[in-house]
């Protein structure tokens, strides 16, 4: 399976091109709304036919790209998690499987971040995307869209470290240029999440972070329910 990760500067977001080499069959997963003209560049210049975008949830610090691609690309269709309550042209549940070409990723459901939030696992276990409910040294914040500190954990226990040590963990956000992480090393050093962080622990942690205001979430939210359509009134 061929990947490759673009990063969005505003929002510290990392977007996923994911094909199958064989027959060149592509999906986005989390794509922004103002790098969609890159990413259709980068799938241009690789031969590839775009099928599916995807989110992992309805993202509060920027506006989807589902909405857009839909437009500048026929036949493309959005994906996202009916837990999410978002619109979309397809809703999946956990231990559904996305084809393209002959590969496909797998939905598991990682709800805590947000009610909605799905990671999506490679047919080889060898990656997984696990969105804003994993992060490099950390996790998404549980103080809006239905988070849940106790959620998180247990999606993050049961869900992503039974994956095997060697998956890479390709997250949605980072703030200080790393790209990639593993199974093993969040497991065993992620300071919130990691071997030694009981769930009180856990949610002590979290109920202490005394975070901002996220700065675009009233303007992103409502967008990202409507599968990245800008409000029109």
């Amino acid at each position: 399976m061929g990947l490759k990760q673009l990063f969005d500067n505003d929002s510290s977001t990392y977007t996923y091109l994911l094909w199958d080499e064989a027959t060149k069959d592509a999906v986005l997963v989390d794509p922004v709304d103002i790098q969609v003209d890159r990413d259709l560049a980068e799938i241009k210049d690789l031969g590839l036919n775009l099928v599916y975008g995807i989110n992992t949830h309805a993202h509060a610090d920027h506006i989807t790209g589902t909405g857009i691609l839909k437009q500048k690309v026929e036949g493309v269709k959005s994906i996202i998690s009916e837990s999410s309550g978002a619109a979309a042209d397809i809703k999946i549940n956990s231990g559904d499987k996305i084809f393209f070409g002959s590969r496909f990723i797998e939905a598991r459901a990682t709800p805590g971040h947000t009610e909605g939030c799905m990671s999506y696992v490679a047919d080889d276990q060898s990656f997984v995307l696990t969105g804003d409910t994993l992060l490099i040294q950390g996790c998404g914040r549980t103080d809006f869209q239905g988070g849940s500190a106790s959620n998180l954990y247990e999606s993050v226990h049961q869900q992503l470290f039974s994956l095997p040590d060697s998956a890479i963990v390709y997250p949605a956000h980072d703030y200080k240029s790393r790209t990639q992480s593993s199974i093993a090393v969040e497991k065993e050093t992620n300071p919130r999440l990691g071997a030694t962080k009981t769930k009180d622990e856990f949610i002590e942690i979290m109920a202490n972070l005394n975070l901002s205001y996220p700065k675009k979430i009233d303007v992103a939210v409502p967008a990202n329910m409507r599968c990245g359509v800008p409000d029109v009134e």
